[in-house]
């Protein structure tokens, strides 16, 4: 495909829609035939598809992105399900119950039935590329928190709470943050503050609610990277095409329905829990308000940028984490194996 252009929008007059048309059939996101004399009609559509299976903004504009996609060799392609197939190799085959499933560089969460099928799918937000990356690993979520307190951790209190803090005296009230001592208890800030924090006399957090870092609900799997499953109240970034964007916790698109979910079969007293309950409970309920799980659901967090759909597409996303590239040098090495 030639590169080099301009954007091209749908309607525009493009010299390469015959090359375009030829790659696109290749790839099965145009069906086989026809011709086309302008950048229009199905082959805008087929676009779109070749756009969405590359995580891609699916707006059917031939921009530098795309062009470079439709570019790339498919030996790379056939190389990224061979390096999700190893990943797979690696993962559990078993678990007691059908796990959640967190594909970090698809910034996608899917939840599956006992009868193994797809009961939910969302989009998340997951660790900044460098230097926050979420973790690659497995658990079991054991509770909920609803409208909980966000505990600001060391590196984000020493990189914006503390510089926060020394710029402006009105930071922790308009924060909503309370300091609070080696036990919880809740103190008053004084003039020994910054050097409290900075010594870990003191401790920041944030008060439940609508603005809280954390939304109105995580979902706990308790783990050595301090990593979970929360709200936010930074919705507008769901729209983004690349989502890495946290500190390594993964933010959620659906949290009323995940908990509706992870809860169906509990009752809150009389009631059974309910997708509409969890909205509830998010809203108006009891501030930092646990309820556990009487059966741990399993968390599967993993790393792969091939995936086929059931439908038999093959979804293709980039290497954010370089990952797939540390794993090929390392294969190409050959045995021993670390």
């Amino acid at each position: 495909m030639p590169g080099g252009i301009k954007t091209v929008a749908p309607g525009d007059t493009y010299a390469g829609t015959a090359q375009l048309s030829e790659r696109l059939q290749l790839l099965g996101d145009l069906p086989q035939g026809g011709s086309f004399d302008s950048y229009s009609g199905a082959l805008v559509e087929a676009v779109k598809h070749f756009q969405a299976r590359h995580g891609l903004a699916a707006d059917g504009k031939l921009d530098a992105t795309t062009l470079r996609e439709l570019n790339t060799p498919f030996s790379a392609c056939v190389q990224q399900i061979d390096d999700a197939l190893e990943r797979w190799r690696w993962m559990p085959t078993e678990f007691q119950q059908p796990p959640v499933l967190v594909n970090i560089p698809e910034f996608r969460l899917r939840a599956y039935s006992e009868d193994h099928q797809l009961a939910l799918s969302m989009n998340v937000i997951v660790g900044k590329a460098a230097p926050t990356q979420t973790p690659v690993f497995t658990d079991d979520i054991r509770f909920i928190v609803f409208r909980p307190y966000w505990n600001v951790s060391p590196g984000i209190l020493r990189r914006t709470v503390i510089p926060g803090i020394v710029k402006s005296s009105g930071y922790i009230a308009r924060e909503r943050f309370e300091v609070t001592d080696s036990s919880g208890r809740v103190v008053s800030a004084n003039d020994d503050l910054v050097a409290g924090l900075r010594s870990g006399k003191y401790s920041i957090r944030q008060k439940p609610g609508p603005t809280n870092a954390l939304g109105l609900i995580k979902f706990i799997f308790p783990n050595s990277h301090s990593v979970y499953l929360h709200s936010t109240p930074s919705t507008e970034l769901f729209s983004k095409s690349r989502r890495d964007f946290s500190s390594g916790c993964i933010r959620v698109e659906k949290p009323a329905e995940l908990a509706g979910f992870l809860l169906r079969n509990q009752l809150d007293g009389q009631q059974p829990w309910t997708v509409a309950l969890a909205q509830i409970a998010m809203d108006s309920g009891k501030d930092n308000r646990q309820v556990n799980l009487t059966v741990k659901v399993p968390v599967l967090i993993l790393y792969v940028t091939a995936v086929a759909e059931e439908d038999g597409t093959v979804h293709f996303f980039d290497d954010i984490y370089g990952h797939d590239k540390r794993l090929n040098a390392l294969l190409a090495k050959g045995p021993p194996y670390p």
